[in-house]
């Protein structure tokens, strides 16, 4: 059976015309073959007459009989055809409109309206399908740029704001009022043009590094395009390099300190080799001078020894010996083995071990270089007939040693550096006395790697406290 419905209303209003055609006919003709046979001219007139007025009114009752056809035929057709698409078309308003709307398939329909309703509502599930897909994608996107510690600003073709996130707000100090490209480098002092990057740029990013306030970032400007591969506006993605370039300047610093570290002993060196070299001296000179580039090579010795041992501690090469041990006879060994150090300058050293100290569990060899490194820094740093007091005990999960001295102190400014590596409050003392700068910073990696901290305290003119903290064996 065909689905046209034009041609099936068609042929239904034929069908039913051709019969109400053929019945009438059939019906004058049947009259006419009666009056044929009718010899009176009265009788024929009278009869003729009754057939005219019953063909009249069978033709009244056949046309109302068909206009009631047509009547509920109109009305089926509306049912089916008319109701269907006005309920398409509203639904269309409303998806237009950016409503809801539940479509339903027409089953068992096997007419055009149907399948038009089931590819219509097929149509809309799948358009609903993505637009929920693209819904889901944009609140991923939002989310990551929200949560980005990068920021990230997008601009369209006239400079106006189509996305920033909050890093972006954070990072630039921008206010509610910064809402074009303009307006936003004006701001920072940049001279930076929105057409020349889009369209002198080629089509590639361009970097620009400013400092706000405390912090350092980076601004790369990235052109995109639309779909159809033209120009649609300028992506701005801003880091915070404060951090990386803090980490460059230690670099350049560190380096700077190593090559002035290694220049002065070696300058010594040279000098008096020279001098040595140059002219006959006495015994003494030589012995003096001798003793000079001794020094300064042991000098140098320790520097790269204190160097390579940070190096070890810095690339995890270090391998831990974690054994048991007694913090408190580990401590009067160290003591016992600066002995000389202290009677040499009549200082006054007392050693208190608390009782019920448990013993912990870590790199001996570390923790003694460690206690060694504070203990001979307070006997450095004390004048003569100082008062230094170590105290060894328990608190809490850790065990603790605490040495106290009376020594020229730290101001509060250097206490802030003082692990930093080659930093020292008195740089020239400290060379004299044959220090490093390393030696706190190697102290600090070791605990570090023991699960230990150290914490110092001082005032300068009264003393230093510091305090080491060992994790003990459980």
């Amino acid at each position: 059976m065909t689905k046209n419905i034009q041609f099936r209303i068609l042929l239904i209003f034929l069908i039913i015309g051709i019969a109400f055609i053929v019945g009438i006919s059939c019906y004058s003709i049947s009259i006419l073959e009666n009056l044929k046979n009718m010899q009176n001219q009265v009788e024929l007139q009278q009869n003729l007459t009754n057939q005219i007025e019953n063909l009249k009114s069978i033709s009244a009752v056949s046309l109302g009989t068909f206009f009631i056809i047509i009547l509920i035929m109109g009305i089926f057709i509306s049912k089916s055809i008319t109701k269907p698409i006005t309920k398409l078309i509203k639904s269309v308003e409303k998806i237009t409109a950016g409503e809801d709307v539940k479509l339903e398939s027409e089953n068992g329909t096997d007419t055009q309206i149907g399948e038009l309703v089931n590819a219509f509502t097929l149509m809309t599930n799948e358009l609903k399908q993505n637009i929920n897909e693209i819904e889901r994608q944009k609140k991923q996107i939002e989310t990551i740029l929200l949560h980005m510690t990068d920021g990230v600003i997008a601009f369209n073709m006239e400079g106006k704001i189509i996305h920033i996130n909050t890093a972006a707000m954070n990072l630039l100090k921008l206010e509610q009022k910064d809402n074009s490209f303009e307006k936003i480098f004006n701001k920072l002092k940049l001279n930076i043009n929105l057409e020349k990057i889009i369209y002198l740029e080629n089509w590639t990013s361009s970097e620009h590094r400013l400092t706000i306030e405390d912090k350092c970032v980076n601004l790369f400007f990235v052109p995109f395009q639309d779909e159809n591969n033209r120009q649609a506006g300028l992506i701005v993605v801003i880091q915070d390099i404060t951090e990386h370039v803090k980490l460059d300047n230690m670099r350049k610093e560190f380096v700077a300190d190593v090559s002035h570290e290694l220049k002065t002993p070696i300058t010594s060196i040279m000098g008096y080799a020279d001098t040595l070299l140059e002219g006959e001296y006495d015994k003494d000179t030589q012995q003096k001078f001798l003793g000079v580039i001794s020094s300064e090579a042991r000098r140098m010795a320790r520097l790269v020894t204190d160097l390579l041992t940070l190096s070890k501690y810095d690339s995890k090469k270090v391998k831990l010996e974690e054994t048991e041990f007694d913090l408190g006879e580990l401590t009067k060994k160290c003591q016992e083995r600066l002995k000389f150090e202290i009677e040499k300058k009549h200082q006054n050293v007392e050693c208190f071990v608390t009782a019920n100290v448990p013993p912990v569990s870590a790199d001996k060899y570390g923790i003694e270089r460690v206690v060694l490194n504070i203990l001979s820094n307070a006997i450095k740093y004390t004048p003569e007939n100082g008062k230094i007091k170590i105290y060894v005990g328990f608190v809490y999960n850790d065990a603790y040693i605490k040495i106290i001295d009376n020594g020229i102190g730290i101001s509060e400014q250097d206490l802030t550096r003082i692990f930093d590596r080659f930093y020292r409050a008195d740089k020239a003392r400290t060379r004299e006395m044959g220090g490093t700068g390393l030696g706190l910073s190697i102290a600090k990696e070791i605990l570090d790697q023991n699960k230990g901290s150290i914490d110092i305290r001082s005032e300068l003119g009264k003393g230093t406290e510091v305090i080491i903290r060992i994790p003990a064996k459980k």
